[in-house]
């Protein structure tokens, strides 16, 4: 029996992964996750992730610096999606804003 038994992998082997701040709370990333990007975040203490356009593993912050050290990962009750709870040691997002959330649909303005 393996310690993701109770996950939900979808038919890519995936699972959302919910990136927040540990002490504030605010929403940083959204990504997804193989089982060997779970593994290796919870071995090394760094968020790491599957790259569904490259096709490939990454870890985050290897390119910018911009690291997440891993304080707790949760499921949800479905087992299907995770909350990975981080200190983040830099933006979160590509473009260099905090968190990836920073756009506003609605309400406009």
């Amino acid at each position: 029996m393996s310690r993701f038994d109770d996950l939900r992998w979808d038919e890519r082997g995936l699972v959302p992964a919910i990136v927040q701040d540990a002490d504030t709370g605010e929403v940083l990333m959204l990504a997804y996750m193989n089982s060997e990007a779970l593994e290796r975040s919870i071995s090394t203490g760094e968020t790491h992730f599957w790259s569904r356009s490259r096709g490939e593993l990454w870890h985050k912050g290897e390119t910018s610096g911009n690291f997440q050290l891993v304080k707790e990962i949760r499921y949800d009750c479905d087992g299907d999606a995770l909350l990975v709870l981080v200190e983040p040691r830099g933006p979160a997002c590509h473009t260099g804003h905090r968190s990836c959330f920073y756009r506003r649909l609605w309400p406009e303005g």
